[in-house]
């Protein structure tokens, strides 16, 4: 009788070590092993941003169909190929509902890498939950350079697949010395040394005061001829902008680089052409080429630029051409309508993720990370620097050909259309002045 309790003993003792190793495993994150890549697709389909949104799923849906239409995703490890799976993450376009859905697909859905992430400060606000969990993740988004550099959390899982405020912010004040300055101070017969007069307004936001500091950083690091004469913040998803519109026009600048997103960066050159009579030239950042943009923004667009990297109207001639087109038409044939930029980060951004799977042989998140590290895929529908889609040993950072566009207004289509302006290598037309242009005075 004693030896029979002996051995029950034990036989409870081993039962519950092996339902510990069991709970620990769990906190780990293993692999879904539910025989799929199961992605979790972070975007805003609701609330401010959910444009920018319905086009970063589409366009990871579009990308999972082709990856799975091929076979899916060979995994080593399984001895087979397994299809992708995405689960819908709604950030609700703030950073509570970031929180809230990340946390769920990580501890519910249990994916085993996320991809996509728009805004800067929704996915910084939810980083801290993927780097409790170690889960490989692709943001797609969110420009402000924080997101892989902060030292607060741990990012070492958290690849950055968009250019930076610093990247992009750059090349577009570069841009605003090299090309528009000579060109305002040619036509009215100024001093080839006149100073372009710079207002800024941005989003009170990482990703707005990102910009904000690239440009002063540019300034100063290339001692451009450019002042800086205002500087005006907004709120995020504000609509009326004539109050800061006006503070701008009192300054009298050249031009206005607005670091603002699609829903505001609409309203704001709507009102300031038509109501606070701002006879300048608009710079708009990259989120805001997309299709929507150019529906929603009409005529008051017109000789504006664009920073781009992708664009659904100005495709640059070259290597990327031919992908550009078939992306563009595979997603009219499945949606209707065209893609954006955010849209065609997401889409390269599964295919990174296929790639590491495969590359890691496994499903297991630390393998898979790693694997993200080294990876390099052939530049697909947004033109790479050394055309090759890697991160950076640094920071984990994508590095893209960034360009420059100038929007001219179409009859026949009612909309604008961007022609590609800068750099010379990608460029098809010049810059133009419109003859509705006054330049700023002191």
């Amino acid at each position: 009788m004693k030896r029979s309790l002996i051995l029950l003993a034990f036989a409870l003792i081993a039962a519950l070590f092996l339902a510990g190793c069991t709970t620990m495993s769990g906190t780990a994150n293993p692999p879904s092993q539910d025989g799929s890549l199961k992605i979790g697709v972070v975007a805003s389909m609701t609330g401010p941003a959910s444009t920018t949104g319905k086009d970063i799923w589409q366009s990871a849906q579009l990308a999972a169909d082709e990856i799975n239409a091929k076979g899916g995703v060979y995994v080593a490890s399984l001895h087979k190929s397994v299809p992708i799976v995405l689960v819908q993450g709604d950030d609700e376009s703030t950073r509570e509902g970031g929180q809230k859905a990340v946390s769920r697909m990580i501890t519910q859905d249990n994916v085993d890498l996320l991809v996509g992430g728009f805004s800067s400060a929704v996915v910084s606000a939810h980083q801290s939950i993927v780097a409790e969990h170690n889960v490989p993740y692709i943001i797609t988004g969110a420009s402000t350079p924080v997101i892989t550099r902060r030292d607060d959390v741990n990012t070492t899982y958290m690849f950055h697949h968009a250019p930076t405020c610093d990247d992009s912010g750059g090349q577009i004040t570069l841009f605003l010395d090299d090309t528009v300055r000579p060109a305002i101070n040619q036509k009215f017969g100024f001093p080839a040394d006149r100073p372009l007069r710079l207002a800024i307004l941005y989003q009170d936001s990482p990703y707005g005061k990102g910009h904000q500091t690239a440009i002063a950083n540019t300034i100063a690091a290339n001692n451009l001829n450019i002042d800086v004469v205002a500087e005006e913040a907004f709120k995020m998803g504000e609509s009326d902008y004539r109050t800061v519109l006006t503070s701008i026009k009192n300054a009298n600048p050249d031009v206005i680089y607005v670091a603002a997103f699609l829903n505001e960066q609409i309203p704001i050159e709507t009102q300031g052409r038509r109501e606070v009579g701002l006879d300048k030239i608009f710079v708009a950042v990259e989120p805001n080429d997309d299709p929507d943009f150019y529906k929603g923004v009409g005529s008051y667009a017109d000789y504006s630029i664009v920073q781009s990297r992708f664009s659904p109207y100005a495709v640059p001639k070259g290597p990327i051409e031919a992908a550009v087109n078939k992306f563009n038409k595979d997603f009219d044939t499945k949606f209707g309508g065209f893609p954006g930029m955010m849209g065609a980060a997401t889409y390269e951004g599964v295919y990174i993720a296929a790639a590491a799977v495969e590359q890691a042989g496994t499903l297991d998140k630390d393998q898979v990370r790693q694997a993200l590290g080294t990876v390099q895929v052939p530049q697909m529908v947004e033109a790479m620097q050394g055309q090759v889609i890697r991160f950076s040993p640094d920071f984990r950072e994508s590095k893209f050909q960034l360009y420059m566009s100038q929007l001219h207004w179409d009859n026949s289509l009612g909309e604008t259309r961007p022609v590609i302006v800068w750099p010379s290598n990608l460029k098809e037309a010049d810059f133009q002045l419109p003859d509705w242009f006054v330049p700023g005075q002191a």
